[in-house]
């Protein structure tokens, strides 16, 4: 009983502040305000056993400490689950962002081409294939997710002599849409290139390629600077693109 009292006497001492001493903490402060009481209770019936038990006819100032008590803790557990959820959209949203692909052509001591069609160029020398949206069998990219998208190829080409014609033409291709190309027609130079970058907003299931154009070919790469490349710069709602 005396050390329920002395706990009734604490609480009495921080809601009494004109009572304060002058003490170096807050706990001392508490203390020395409990020590100087000399009044009645203000609320009777403590008992520590009813402390434990949570009873409602416990001492006034504890039943208000308990329902605090139980009111920030189911604040501390909904704090926690939404901690959970907004941790776990990170990860959802930050490995869908992985995607990133690079490739190029093998060596090439002859010609690639000409053709009597439009022929999907294979890179086959793959370096990286984050989400695994690149196909170098087939030379495709499938879009995993919708988003806006970077791509990125290098045309090149070395006939060996001047006077050799050098005569190629490549086109980025969306679903068999012509997106962008880079073409070359002379006999001035042996050797020449040309590279390009385009945006996308891709759908899922999408696919992007290069394409070699019918009777135009490509020479003498054996350092593959015949490249294709492309990463989801964000990701997009498929009812947004």
């Amino acid at each position: 009983m005396k050390i329920a009292a002395v706990a009734v006497l604490v609480l009495l001492g921080a809601l009494c502040p004109c009572l304060r001493a002058q003490v170096s903490t807050p706990v001392d402060i508490l203390w020395q305000a409990a020590a100087n009481w000399t009044g009645v209770l203000p609320c009777g019936g403590w008992d520590c056993d009813c402390v434990f038990r949570n009873s409602k006819g416990c001492c006034c100032v504890a039943v208000p400490l308990f329902q605090l008590e139980e009111v920030t803790f189911m604040h501390m557990v909904d704090l926690w689950k939404d901690l959970n959820s907004l941790n776990n959209q990170i990860q959802e949203i930050t490995a869908r962002r992985n995607v990133a692909f690079a490739a190029s052509l093998t060596s090439i001591t002859g010609c690639f081409g000409p053709f009597n069609k439009n022929v999907s160029i294979s890179y086959c020398n793959v370096t990286l294939n984050q989400g695994y949206g690149y196909n170098q069998a087939l030379g495709t990219f499938t879009a995993p997710r919708a988003g806006l998208y970077s791509f990125s190829y290098t045309v090149y080409s070395n006939v060996g002599a001047e006077g050799e014609r050098i005569y190629h033409k490549v086109q980025l291709m969306k679903d068999g849409q012509v997106i962008a190309s880079s073409w070359e027609d002379n006999r001035e130079d042996s050797e020449d290139s040309a590279t390009q970058t385009v945006l996308l907003q891709l759908k899922q299931g999408n696919q992007v390629y290069m394409e070699l154009v019918l009777g135009r070919f490509v020479c003498g790469d054996t350092h593959g600077y015949n490249s294709f490349s492309g990463y989801l710069v964000y990701p997009l709602s498929d009812t947004v693109v």
